[in-house]
């Protein structure tokens, strides 16, 4: 399931009355259904096809087994319709089953799997996450909660206080204590950007708009959008300014694009599907 597709020629006639319906996920939701509630718990993406009334059999028997709990939530995905989010998770076989944490894959399984198994699984899934995420029930009386990282509780009130580069400095701290330490990266990474934002001209867009060469305006503007919720026009921007640049210019804009790149999961699909559109204007 990798490679150029044309989703057209994928779509198939619905497995009369059989399709999952109740925690079906496509491409417009995943970002909300999937990454963003997996924060909350782990999200179980079923990816499935109507063309395989095995893995539709999969999917029901997560929907029953979703609907005894709160500790997970189920997100079913039919492959061809959304090869974008199948590439993403690197599909092989279908079905295959993926959990997802805090944003990243944990876990995962191809093919059918009697019910007991799964169950096991399952519970497996929520015990690694136990504690870690806040949707995810204790699962005994009176454990006690594990106290906060007093580094990363101090940080995160000097960016409440928008103090950034106190902020910056936690983190940085903190990765030089822990260099492996991949929430304090994520989150450096995060600080370093919207204190770049802050300092920039709001006007940025409409003069890259007016003027497509003036790439420090170009740089500007792909920033902005970022920081307005709007990635798919940051991208676009910058990849179409490879496109047009060489050398020195090129390379500037190909590494500002790659650290724009990591304010997401690598998995995300816009950017698996950036990356491929930056790797065909390089090549």
């Amino acid at each position: 399931m990798s490679g150029a597709v044309d989703l057209s020629a994928l779509k198939q006639p619905a497995v009369s009355g059989d399709a999952p319906q109740g925690h079906a996920v496509t491409e417009a939701d995943f970002e909300t259904k999937v990454l963003r509630r997996s924060t909350q718990v782990p999200v179980v993406v079923a990816l499935y096809s109507q063309r395989s009334p095995g893995s539709i059999e999969l999917v029901k028997l997560l929907e029953k087994l979703a609907a005894e709990t709160t500790d997970w939530d189920l997100a079913s995905i039919e492959a061809e319709a959304n090869m974008r989010i199948a590439q993403a998770f690197g599909v092989q076989g279908i079905p295959t089953v993926v959990a997802v944490a805090a944003g990243q894959p944990l876990a995962d399984f191809t093919g059918n799997q009697p019910e007991e198994q799964v169950r096991q699984w399952l519970a497996a899934v929520v015990d690694a996450v136990r504690g870690k995420l806040p949707g995810v029930g204790e699962g005994g009386e009176g454990e006690p909660e594990a106290p906060e990282d007093p580094r990363f509780v101090a940080a995160e009130e000097a960016l409440e206080r928008g103090d950034f580069a106190t902020a910056e400095a936690a983190y940085q701290a903190i990765l030089n204590a822990e260099p492996g330490n991949a929430e304090a990266k994520a989150a450096l990474r995060q600080v370093q950007f919207v204190a770049r934002v802050q300092e920039l001209d709001p006007s940025s867009v409409a003069k890259a708009d007016a003027d497509p060469a003036d790439l420090d305006a170009a740089l500007a503007a792909a920033d902005l959008e970022m920081f307005n919720q709007q990635p798919e026009q940051a991208f676009e921007r910058l990849i179409a300014l490879v496109k047009r640049t060489a050398g020195d210019d090129r390379t500037r804009v190909r590494t500002h694009l790659l650290e724009l790149f990591e304010l997401f999961d690598p998995a995300e699909p816009i950017v698996v599907t950036a990356r491929r559109k930056l790797a065909a204007a390089l090549y």
